[in-house]
């Protein structure tokens, strides 16, 4: 059976470039926050920890599908089952955030699905570190293991930082879609803006639909001009 990885050394890690020791770093740090969250009274300080947990979260998770999901998918031979588990748990930590970024800080609905998504986002990072990652660290040596450490870290650092409906769990659709959401985010949070009303989120579900149809179209020519 696969070791967990919480309790593994640096070392047999990989070292601290290793994409088990950078995700284990990110998950001790959504933790630290979480119980950071939970100890504080209502106010501003309480509300700025969550909405860094909320980026934290969503950026971790996006850098997840994009490149490391489809590389366990890859090389595992149940990683499609694995993978798919963790996506549905991402899902629902999405559906919840986004509504909790809706509602006003300190009701009780707002405050019982922040409680909903915090529980979710600590089975996650079981279900990773003690099922998932440890079938990973089976299928690659160290230096792969750095490598992808090192593409999931490019990734996690231009992510979107919120949750979107309109994003995929899987490349390329996630990859297409986080470029412009990804900026839209960071001028949010760089700003303090609240969460877009439902006029921004169809606008922005417009945008990406039409990226993703430029996307596919440019692809539909390419192939059409390799045939002829």
């Amino acid at each position: 059976m696969p070791r967990t990885i919480e309790d593994q050394t640096l070392e047999q890690l990989g070292g601290p470039g290793s994409v088990l020791a950078r995700q284990r770093r990110d998950h001790a740090e959504m933790d630290a926050l979480m119980e950071r969250h939970r100890a504080l009274p209502d106010g501003e300080e309480r509300e700025r920890v969550l909405q860094q947990t909320v980026q934290l979260v969503f950026s971790h998770a996006f850098a997840e599908e994009t490149v490391l999901w489809p590389a366990v998918r890859r090389l595992v031979e149940d990683g499609e089952e694995l993978t798919s588990r963790v996506e549905e748990e991402h899902q629902q930590i999405n559906d919840l955030v986004a509504d909790i970024e809706r509602l006003d800080p300190g009701s009780p609905e707002r405050e019982d699905k922040v409680r909903q998504a915090f529980a979710l986002i600590r089975q996650d990072i079981r279900d990773e570190e003690d099922l998932l990652l440890p079938r990973l660290q089976e299928a690659l040596p160290p230096d792969r293991l750095r490598r992808l450490g090192a593409a999931w870290d490019t990734v996690r650092r231009s992510a979107p930082t919120h949750p979107h409906p309109v994003v995929p769990r899987r490349p390329p659709g996630n990859a297409v879609l986080g470029v412009p959401l990804s900026f839209y985010d960071r001028v949010r949070d760089l700003f303090g803006l609240s969460a877009p009303g439902p006029a921004v989120r169809k606008a922005l579900a417009g945008v990406a639909g039409a990226v993703v149809a430029g996307v596919v179209a440019g692809v539909l020519t390419v192939i059409v001009r390799k045939r002829r």
